[in-house]
Protein backbone atom coordinates (compact mmCIF):
# COMPACT_ATOMS: atom_id res chain seq x y z
CA UNK A 1 0.00 0.00 0.00
CA UNK A 2 2.85 2.36 0.92
CA UNK A 3 4.61 1.54 -2.37
CA UNK A 4 1.43 2.34 -4.34
CA UNK A 5 1.02 5.63 -2.46
CA UNK A 6 4.61 6.60 -3.22
CA UNK A 7 4.17 5.76 -6.88
CA UNK A 8 0.97 7.83 -7.04
CA UNK A 9 2.76 10.78 -5.38
CA UNK A 10 5.67 10.53 -7.80
CA UNK A 11 3.29 10.42 -10.76
CA UNK A 12 1.44 13.48 -9.45
CA UNK A 13 4.69 15.43 -9.12
CA UNK A 14 5.83 14.53 -12.65
CA UNK A 15 2.40 15.30 -14.10
CA UNK A 16 2.29 18.60 -12.28
CA UNK A 17 5.75 19.54 -13.54
CA UNK A 18 4.78 18.70 -17.10
CA UNK A 19 1.56 20.73 -16.91
CA UNK A 20 2.92 23.83 -15.23
CA UNK A 21 4.61 25.33 -18.33
CA UNK A 22 1.36 24.95 -20.27
CA UNK A 23 -0.58 26.47 -17.41
CA UNK A 24 1.83 29.41 -17.35
CA UNK A 25 1.47 29.80 -21.10
CA UNK A 26 -2.33 29.83 -20.77
CA UNK A 27 -2.01 32.89 -18.54
CA UNK A 28 -0.30 34.91 -21.28
CA UNK A 29 -2.35 36.84 -23.84
CA UNK A 30 -0.67 37.65 -27.15
CA UNK A 31 -1.69 41.02 -28.58
CA UNK A 32 -0.90 42.36 -32.04
CA UNK A 33 -1.47 46.13 -31.89
CA UNK A 34 -0.94 49.18 -34.07
CA UNK A 35 2.36 50.90 -33.30
CA UNK A 36 0.62 54.08 -32.17
CA UNK A 37 -0.96 52.15 -29.29
CA UNK A 38 2.28 51.27 -27.53
CA UNK A 39 2.50 53.69 -24.60
CA UNK A 40 -1.21 53.66 -23.80
CA UNK A 41 -1.73 49.92 -24.26
CA UNK A 42 1.36 49.06 -22.21
CA UNK A 43 -0.23 50.91 -19.29
CA UNK A 44 -3.64 49.32 -19.85
CA UNK A 45 -2.04 45.86 -19.93
CA UNK A 46 -0.07 46.56 -16.76
CA UNK A 47 -3.32 47.50 -15.01
CA UNK A 48 -4.96 44.29 -16.22
CA UNK A 49 -2.00 42.19 -15.06
CA UNK A 50 -2.16 43.83 -11.63
CA UNK A 51 -5.83 42.83 -11.38
CA UNK A 52 -5.67 39.31 -12.78
CA UNK A 53 -2.08 38.06 -12.89
CA UNK A 54 -2.44 37.47 -16.62
CA UNK A 55 0.67 38.54 -18.53
CA UNK A 56 1.08 39.84 -22.07
CA UNK A 57 3.20 39.30 -25.12
CA UNK A 58 2.66 42.32 -27.37
CA UNK A 59 3.85 42.96 -30.92
CA UNK A 60 3.60 46.56 -32.11
CA UNK A 61 3.86 47.34 -35.81
CA UNK A 62 1.90 48.80 -38.70
CA UNK A 63 -1.62 47.37 -38.86
CA UNK A 64 -0.93 46.13 -42.39
CA UNK A 65 2.04 44.07 -41.22
CA UNK A 66 0.16 42.61 -38.27
CA UNK A 67 -2.93 41.66 -40.29
CA UNK A 68 -0.76 39.79 -42.78
CA UNK A 69 1.21 38.04 -40.03
CA UNK A 70 -2.03 36.83 -38.48
CA UNK A 71 -3.15 35.63 -41.92
CA UNK A 72 0.09 33.66 -42.23
CA UNK A 73 -0.56 31.90 -38.94
CA UNK A 74 1.28 34.02 -36.38
CA UNK A 75 -0.08 33.15 -32.92
CA UNK A 76 -2.16 36.09 -31.70
CA UNK A 77 -5.17 36.34 -29.41
CA UNK A 78 -6.09 39.98 -30.04
CA UNK A 79 -5.71 42.35 -33.00
CA UNK A 80 -5.89 46.13 -32.54
CA UNK A 81 -5.84 47.96 -35.87
CA UNK A 82 -5.40 51.69 -36.52
CA UNK A 83 -8.02 51.60 -39.24
CA UNK A 84 -11.08 49.63 -40.23
CA UNK A 85 -9.60 48.56 -43.58
CA UNK A 86 -7.05 46.17 -42.07
CA UNK A 87 -9.56 44.77 -39.60
CA UNK A 88 -11.88 44.20 -42.58
CA UNK A 89 -8.98 42.46 -44.33
CA UNK A 90 -8.50 40.11 -41.37
CA UNK A 91 -12.22 39.49 -41.06
CA UNK A 92 -12.52 38.63 -44.75
CA UNK A 93 -9.79 36.04 -44.33
CA UNK A 94 -11.61 34.55 -41.35
CA UNK A 95 -8.72 35.11 -38.94
CA UNK A 96 -10.84 37.37 -36.72
CA UNK A 97 -13.85 36.45 -34.59
CA UNK A 98 -16.19 39.06 -36.00
CA UNK A 99 -18.64 38.83 -33.11
CA UNK A 100 -15.98 40.27 -30.76
CA UNK A 101 -15.14 43.25 -32.97
CA UNK A 102 -15.59 46.72 -31.45
CA UNK A 103 -14.69 50.14 -32.86
CA UNK A 104 -12.99 51.21 -29.66
CA UNK A 105 -10.97 54.38 -30.20
CA UNK A 106 -10.64 57.52 -32.27
CA UNK A 107 -7.64 59.73 -32.99
CA UNK A 108 -6.54 62.72 -35.06
CA UNK A 109 -3.58 63.45 -37.34
CA UNK A 110 -1.23 66.38 -36.85
CA UNK A 111 1.69 68.07 -38.55
CA UNK A 112 4.86 67.90 -36.46
CA UNK A 113 8.34 69.39 -36.60
CA UNK A 114 11.50 68.83 -34.54
CA UNK A 115 11.18 70.52 -31.14
CA UNK A 116 13.82 73.15 -32.01
CA UNK A 117 12.22 74.03 -35.36
CA UNK A 118 11.53 77.72 -35.94
CA UNK A 119 8.23 76.85 -37.57
CA UNK A 120 5.26 78.22 -35.65
CA UNK A 121 1.57 77.46 -35.83
CA UNK A 122 0.47 76.35 -39.30
CA UNK A 123 -3.17 76.88 -40.31
CA UNK A 124 -4.09 73.70 -42.17
CA UNK A 125 -6.87 74.44 -44.63
CA UNK A 126 -7.70 74.23 -48.32
CA UNK A 127 -4.70 75.22 -50.43
CA UNK A 128 -2.03 75.22 -47.69
CA UNK A 129 1.44 74.72 -49.16
CA UNK A 130 3.05 71.77 -47.39
CA UNK A 131 5.80 71.45 -49.99
CA UNK A 132 6.91 75.03 -49.35
CA UNK A 133 6.84 74.51 -45.58
CA UNK A 134 9.16 71.52 -45.91
CA UNK A 135 11.74 73.53 -47.84
CA UNK A 136 14.64 71.33 -48.88
CA UNK A 137 13.80 68.75 -46.20
CA UNK A 138 11.71 65.62 -46.11
CA UNK A 139 8.20 64.98 -44.81
CA UNK A 140 7.81 61.75 -42.85
CA UNK A 141 4.70 59.61 -42.48
CA UNK A 142 3.72 55.98 -42.83
CA UNK A 143 3.69 54.33 -46.23
CA UNK A 144 0.66 55.92 -47.90
CA UNK A 145 -0.20 52.67 -49.70
CA UNK A 146 -0.53 50.48 -46.63
CA UNK A 147 0.19 52.08 -43.24
CA UNK A 148 -2.99 53.64 -41.82
CA UNK A 149 -1.46 56.98 -40.79
CA UNK A 150 -0.02 57.36 -44.28
CA UNK A 151 -3.36 56.56 -45.86
CA UNK A 152 -5.08 59.15 -43.68
CA UNK A 153 -2.34 61.69 -44.46
CA UNK A 154 -2.61 61.24 -48.20
CA UNK A 155 -6.41 61.45 -48.11
CA UNK A 156 -6.22 64.73 -46.19
CA UNK A 157 -3.57 66.25 -48.45
CA UNK A 158 -5.46 65.27 -51.58
CA UNK A 159 -8.62 66.86 -50.27
CA UNK A 160 -6.75 70.03 -49.27
CA UNK A 161 -4.96 70.25 -52.61
CA UNK A 162 -1.48 69.81 -51.15
CA UNK A 163 -0.58 66.25 -52.16
CA UNK A 164 0.73 66.64 -55.70
CA UNK A 165 3.39 69.22 -54.86
CA UNK A 166 4.40 67.58 -51.60
CA UNK A 167 4.50 63.93 -52.72
CA UNK A 168 8.15 63.98 -53.97
CA UNK A 169 9.31 65.16 -50.54
CA UNK A 170 7.75 62.32 -48.59
CA UNK A 171 9.82 59.77 -46.69
CA UNK A 172 7.61 56.71 -46.34
CA UNK A 173 8.18 54.90 -43.05
CA UNK A 174 7.22 51.35 -42.07
CA UNK A 175 5.07 52.59 -39.17
CA UNK A 176 3.89 55.78 -37.54
CA UNK A 177 6.49 55.39 -34.79
CA UNK A 178 9.26 55.13 -37.38
CA UNK A 179 8.01 58.37 -38.96
CA UNK A 180 7.91 60.00 -35.53
CA UNK A 181 11.53 59.01 -34.91
CA UNK A 182 12.68 60.53 -38.22
CA UNK A 183 11.29 63.90 -37.17
CA UNK A 184 12.53 63.67 -33.57
CA UNK A 185 16.06 63.01 -34.87
CA UNK A 186 15.86 65.92 -37.32
CA UNK A 187 16.10 63.59 -40.30
CA UNK A 188 12.83 65.02 -41.61
CA UNK A 189 11.74 68.65 -41.39
CA UNK A 190 8.10 67.72 -40.96
CA UNK A 191 5.95 64.70 -40.26
CA UNK A 192 2.34 63.64 -40.22
CA UNK A 193 1.50 61.38 -37.29
CA UNK A 194 -1.32 60.81 -34.83
CA UNK A 195 -1.75 63.41 -32.12
CA UNK A 196 -1.24 60.64 -29.55
CA UNK A 197 2.22 59.89 -30.95
CA UNK A 198 3.28 63.53 -30.84
CA UNK A 199 2.15 63.69 -27.23
CA UNK A 200 4.57 60.99 -26.04
CA UNK A 201 7.64 62.14 -28.02
CA UNK A 202 9.50 65.08 -26.42
CA UNK A 203 11.67 65.49 -29.52
CA UNK A 204 8.83 66.93 -31.61
CA UNK A 205 6.20 69.65 -31.45
CA UNK A 206 2.79 69.92 -33.05
CA UNK A 207 2.61 72.79 -35.53
CA UNK A 208 -0.82 72.07 -37.00
CA UNK A 209 -3.86 69.80 -36.80
CA UNK A 210 -5.64 68.42 -39.84
CA UNK A 211 -9.38 69.13 -39.99
CA UNK A 212 -11.39 66.05 -39.08
CA UNK A 213 -13.41 66.35 -42.28
CA UNK A 214 -10.29 66.27 -44.49
CA UNK A 215 -9.84 62.51 -44.15
CA UNK A 216 -11.84 59.38 -43.26
CA UNK A 217 -12.66 59.03 -39.58
CA UNK A 218 -9.73 57.57 -37.67
CA UNK A 219 -11.07 54.46 -35.96
CA UNK A 220 -9.23 51.76 -34.00
CA UNK A 221 -11.18 48.48 -34.02
CA UNK A 222 -10.23 45.65 -31.67
CA UNK A 223 -11.18 41.98 -31.89
CA UNK A 224 -10.20 38.49 -30.80
CA UNK A 225 -8.67 36.17 -33.34
CA UNK A 226 -10.32 32.89 -34.24
CA UNK A 227 -7.60 31.06 -32.28
CA UNK A 228 -7.80 33.23 -29.16
CA UNK A 229 -7.38 31.72 -25.70
CA UNK A 230 -10.29 31.63 -23.25
CA UNK A 231 -8.87 34.52 -21.20
CA UNK A 232 -9.19 36.84 -24.17
CA UNK A 233 -12.88 37.66 -23.72
CA UNK A 234 -12.29 38.97 -20.21
CA UNK A 235 -9.41 41.12 -21.48
CA UNK A 236 -11.57 42.55 -24.27
CA UNK A 237 -14.18 43.40 -21.64
CA UNK A 238 -11.48 45.23 -19.68
CA UNK A 239 -10.55 47.26 -22.77
CA UNK A 240 -14.15 48.48 -22.82
CA UNK A 241 -14.13 49.39 -19.12
CA UNK A 242 -14.01 52.73 -17.33
CA UNK A 243 -10.54 51.88 -16.01
CA UNK A 244 -9.17 51.38 -19.53
CA UNK A 245 -11.02 54.47 -20.79
CA UNK A 246 -9.30 56.63 -18.17
CA UNK A 247 -5.87 55.42 -19.26
CA UNK A 248 -6.51 55.65 -22.98
CA UNK A 249 -7.97 59.14 -22.77
CA UNK A 250 -4.96 60.27 -20.75
CA UNK A 251 -2.85 59.51 -23.83
CA UNK A 252 -5.19 61.48 -26.07
CA UNK A 253 -7.31 58.73 -27.59
CA UNK A 254 -11.05 59.28 -27.98
CA UNK A 255 -13.18 56.52 -26.49
CA UNK A 256 -15.88 55.72 -29.05
CA UNK A 257 -18.16 53.55 -26.93
CA UNK A 258 -19.89 53.79 -23.56
CA UNK A 259 -17.64 52.04 -21.01
CA UNK A 260 -19.02 48.74 -19.78
CA UNK A 261 -18.16 49.14 -16.08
Amino acid sequence: MIRIALLFTAFAIVAGASLSPAAAEDKTITVFAAASMKNALDEVDAAYTARTGVKFSVSYAASSVLAKQIEQGAPADVFVSADTDWMDYATARKTINESTRVNLLGNSIVLIAPKDSKLGNVPIAQGFDLAKLAGDGRIATGDVKSVPVGKYARAALEKLGAWQAAEPKFAMAESVRAALTLVARGEANLGIVYSTDAKVEPGVKIVGTFPADSHPAIIYPVAATTTAKGETNDYLAFLRSTAAKTILEKYGFKFLISPST
